[in-house]
């Protein structure tokens, strides 16, 4: 587009608004509204991700910002536990989520729709039995750190009692060598 206001030929560019990370429009959706409702907890009881952003949240999952909003949490964490008088009696400890906390469960939601399917117990726990989640790397400087100041790990999980010898091995598999404690259901 052309403008000829005022006797000058300046082009102007419309702009659309464009929501999917490779620049396709989403009509009614912004997938990174969603999100922020998710993460804000102001969108309450979603069950799957919305089919239009099974990109975006591939991508968000897989690229850099994902990493760099871990590293900004694990990092805040770090800086309070510095804060703490911690007392070197052993009662100083640390609880640590398991699933998208120390451990990722990415390879397999990489393979079912990041989140885009309904939630299926029987192939997660099939996932979980492998015992192949990799550590959260920006969580696991967290952990190590917490570790050199003397505080206590625990961790705590959702995962049934079934599944308590293939979470400690796979804990220890991703570097988690030490905990105080591991909680399951």
């Amino acid at each position: 587009v052309v403008s000829h206001e005022h006797g000058s030929t300046n082009k102007i560019f419309p702009l659309r608004i464009k929501t999917g990370p490779g620049g396709h429009y989403i009509p009614e959706v912004s997938c990174s509204s969603w999100r922020l409702g998710v993460e804000t907890h102001n969108v309450i009881n979603w069950k799957t991700v919305p089919l239009e952003c099974e990109t975006y949240v591939g991508n968000y999952m897989l690229g850099d910002q994902y990493r760099a909003d871990s590293k900004t949490v694990n990092r805040e964490g770090y800086y309070y536990a510095k804060t703490l008088n911690i007392s070197g009696d052993g009662k100083d400890i640390w609880v640590f989520d398991i699933d998208e906390t120390s451990l990722s469960n990415l390879p397999y939601y990489a393979k079912h729709g990041f989140g885009v399917n309904p939630y299926n117990d029987t192939l997660f726990n099939e996932w979980v039995d492998l015992g192949e989640a990799p550590a959260l790397p920006e969580s696991q400087k967290l952990y190590k750190k917490l570790l050199s100041l003397g505080v206590k790990i625990v961790f705590l999980t959702g995962r049934p009692l079934k599944q308590t010898a293939i979470t400690a091995t796979n804990l220890k598999l991703a570097g988690y060598q030490t905990w105080e404690k591991l909680i399951l259901k």
